[in-house]
């Protein structure tokens, strides 16, 4: 019975690295497809990641960071916050946090 003990001890201790090496490369190949660029353009809709529609992209600034009007305010909406979703122009910011950015 030691043995049979030992035996799945080394068998589940040499599972673990295959798995680890399997939980790094999906996370490497979703962190480079959302380090992608975002092909960004004024009139664009901008979208929280729930699918909402947050307001269109007035315009781009030099660093690449959109800005939309919300309750009247030009906002300014951080590159890194972007992503491709389908097609579309998706911020993991919501409506209520980009509105409330200062």
């Amino acid at each position: 019975m030691k043995k049979f003990a030992t035996l799945v001890a080394l068998a589940t201790v040499a599972a673990v690295p295959a798995v680890a090496f399997a939980e790094t490369t999906q996370v490497r190949e979703a962190t480079e497809e959302a380090a992608s660029p975002v092909a960004l353009n004024a009139g664009k809709m901008l979208y929280a990641a729930d699918g909402y529609r947050i307001a269109p992209i007035y315009r781009v600034t030099a660093e690449g960071n959109p800005q939309v009007i919300l309750n009247g305010r030009l906002v300014t909406v951080p590159a890194s916050t972007l992503s491709d979703v389908s097609g579309k122009v998706t911020s993991s910011l919501s409506k209520k946090e980009i509105a409330s950015a200062k």
